[in-house]
């Protein structure tokens, strides 16, 4: 099979087709009367390192499942992931219990669900068949299908409980094993996973067990977690999205741009209407997903993302000038985030505020809140409220 004239292309992608062989994800059949095969394609991604410096090249085999009908190809499709503040939790109480930080990464983690459903795929690009009407009969499910997310954490899920490992009903891709002189949790986005514990040898323990099953790259040590950097010290754990924030930087050509010393100008009052119309949205649609991810780390953003985003469906120039006001705070400070520390009473505390009537358009309030675990701060939100406020006690 040959795609490309570069190597690590080749190499990629012949990588992937023997991880689909590995795991016997389909059976090659004459496609049956009646049955209309799905598509697939070649995706390319590079894979990076926290330094910017290239990890692997990477091929994945997607199905195209947009033309999957319901009923026929899949049913449910509905799959849990992570949430970010229970990371936060975790890492917060790792920090002050001075728990082990393993990471680790399925290998195709996709290619381990079993498919209920009778799924056929056209041969992927770069394979012939021995006849014309010959195609892949899914075994497995593949990226790209609509139920291979929930197949995959259905099949994890499973294997975790076997192992004595119970799911947390607030937060489903929480598992935590507790057998009194040991406590171990793992946290699962996809096919990132998260361990923690006060028992290196019971995290060795499921990492082999998973490796068994699945087939794992172990990361060691916690460094990097969906695009979030994590350091560690003796003082305690400290969590920024400084790369991510260069990356956004640069994207919008403000490496060299001037400071701005708060995130918003207080005198700044957005409208729907004031303002001449932006003649780009979909780059300051862009600016304000990417700086909506941000704010995982960055509450001292949160008021002024809040209030540009209100704007993506027409954005006016007023509107792009707060957004790119953000970028410049940012500039002057890409590496702030949130420090956990080592000595913690953990004592959860809640604050509250809200201003009365401030949105220029609807007349509504903006309500902000942040909760803390001792002196760590683990969840916040501005958010406007659904219905009108008459007074600021309303509010």
């Amino acid at each position: 099979m040959r795609l490309s004239q570069f190597p690590c292309w080749n190499n990629a992608m012949k990588a992937e087709i023997t991880a689909l062989e590995k795991t016997n994800t389909w059976i090659l059949v004459e496609l049956p009367p009646g049955k209309h095969p799905i598509g697939c394609k070649w995706v390319y991604k590079i894979k990076h390192k926290p330094d910017g410096s290239i990890e692997r090249y990477k091929a994945r085999l997607v199905a195209k499942g947009f033309t999957q009908l319901e009923g026929i190809d899949y049913f449910e499709t509905f799959s849990p992931v992570a949430k970010i503040t229970t990371f936060r939790v975790l890492l917060a109480l790792a920090a002050a219990k001075g728990w082990h930080l393993q990471q680790l990464d399925v290998n195709n983690a996709f290619l381990h669900g079993d498919l209920d459903e009778e799924v056929y795929m056209k041969l992927p690009p770069g394979l012939t068949a021995d006849s014309p009407n010959q195609v892949c009969k899914l075994q497995r499910s593949l990226y790209g299908l609509k139920q291979a997310s929930r197949q995959w954490h259905s099949k994890l899920t499973t294997a975790l409980l076997s192992l004595g490992y119970t799911q947390s009903m607030a937060d489903h891709s929480l598992f935590v094993k507790n057998t009194g002189s040991s406590f171990t949790a793992l946290l699962v986005y996809v096919d990132d996973i998260l361990l923690t514990g006060t028992d290196l040898a019971e995290i060795n323990h499921v990492k082999k067990y998973l490796d068994d099953q699945f087939s794992i790259k172990d990361l060691s040590d916690l460094r990097y977690f969906l695009g979030l950097e994590v350091s560690k010290s003796a003082k305690g754990i400290v969590l920024n999205q400084r790369k991510y924030v260069l990356d956004i930087l640069s994207d919008a050509g403000l490496l060299g741009a001037k400071p701005a010393a708060t995130p918003m100008d207080p005198s700044t009052k957005l409208q729907a209407d004031k303002g001449i119309a932006y003649t780009d949205p979909a780059e300051f649609r862009r600016i304000i997903g990417k700086l909506i991810y941000l704010t995982t780390t960055r509450p001292d953003i949160s008021y002024a993302v809040q209030q540009v985003s209100q704007y993506v469906s027409n954005p006016l120039d007023l509107h792009y000038k707060a957004a790119i006001r953000i970028l410049r705070y940012l500039k002057g400070c890409p590496g702030k985030g949130l420090f956990f520390p080592s000595s913690n009473s953990l004592k959860p505390s809640a604050f509250a505020d809200s201003d009365w009537a401030c949105c220029l358009d609807t007349r509504r309030s903006v309500t902000g809140y942040c909760i803390f675990l001792g002196d760590a701060l683990i969840s916040w939100k501005s958010k406007k409220q659904g219905i009108i406020s008459r007074s600021s006690s309303e509010a």
